[in-house]
């Protein structure tokens, strides 16, 4: 069966804010690559790495620009640059870890956090063990990083610690999201988007997204 063209982003409104789904045929690709319950670790970190750069793309394309003049081998003018202060990154420990190296490839000046979160196997809770970021996040915005949003309590939990010291904005990239994991994040947290390359059917009773991938720091990390 052929599918039809996609859009690069999909937008979907649901009780809260947007999601921004990637619908890209490369990023599609790879994320089935990686569903695959046989594909080794180092398969599977090179192509989170490679969707980590197409999503970093994509969660950028509304920077705001302004101009610089420079002077090119032919002539002067006036060129387009970001503008403000470097963006922040922050990883959410330890799967997190899996976007930076292709994030970094695309925005190589930008900050780095990390906030160090386990989940409870019993209540499900997310539990705080580590929290550094770069200072004066005050004029910065920040792009919170997890592979999955599953059910939601890490993403609450990391984007309430972050709030915390007053980012300009806040947007949360995972690779992919259940719908409850939507939800929990929008329902403490409307006023931040999520950018995903998949939307997944459900949770199971363990607090796995179906059909998913598995767990995304096991196959990272060839752990279990």
């Amino acid at each position: 069966m052929t599918v039809g063209i996609m859009p690069a982003i999909e937008y979907k409104r649901g009780m809260s804010r947007e999601v921004h789904v990637i619908s890209h045929p490369l990023v599609q690709h790879k994320l089935t690559l990686m569903r695959r319950e046989h594909t080794s670790v180092s398969q599977f970190r090179q192509l989170l790495e490679e969707i980590s750069m197409l999503l970093a793309y994509e969660i950028t394309r509304d920077f705001p620009l302004s101009t610089e003049r420079i002077q090119t081998p032919l002539a002067a003018m006036d060129a387009p640059v970001i503008e403000g202060k470097k963006l922040v990154i922050v990883s959410i420990l330890r799967a997190g870890e899996g976007f930076l190296t292709g994030m970094l490839r695309v925005i190589p000046s930008a900050r780095v956090g990390h906030i160090g979160l386990y989940r409870d196997p019993k209540t499900l809770e997310a539990v705080q063990y580590y929290f550094k970021v770069p200072g004066h996040l005050e004029d910065r915005d920040v792009i919170l990083v997890d592979p999955m949003l599953a059910t939601g309590n890490s993403a609450v939990a990391a984007v309430e610690r972050i709030k915390a010291t007053n980012p300009r904005s806040i947007k949360f990239m995972c690779l992919l999201a259940a719908p409850e994991g939507i939800a929990t994040l929008h329902a403490s947290h409307p006023d931040v988007p999520v950018w995903t390359a998949a939307v997944d059917e459900k949770l199971n009773e363990k607090g796995y997204i179906v059909p998913g991938l598995g767990d995304a720091g096991d196959r990272l990390f060839g752990t279990k």
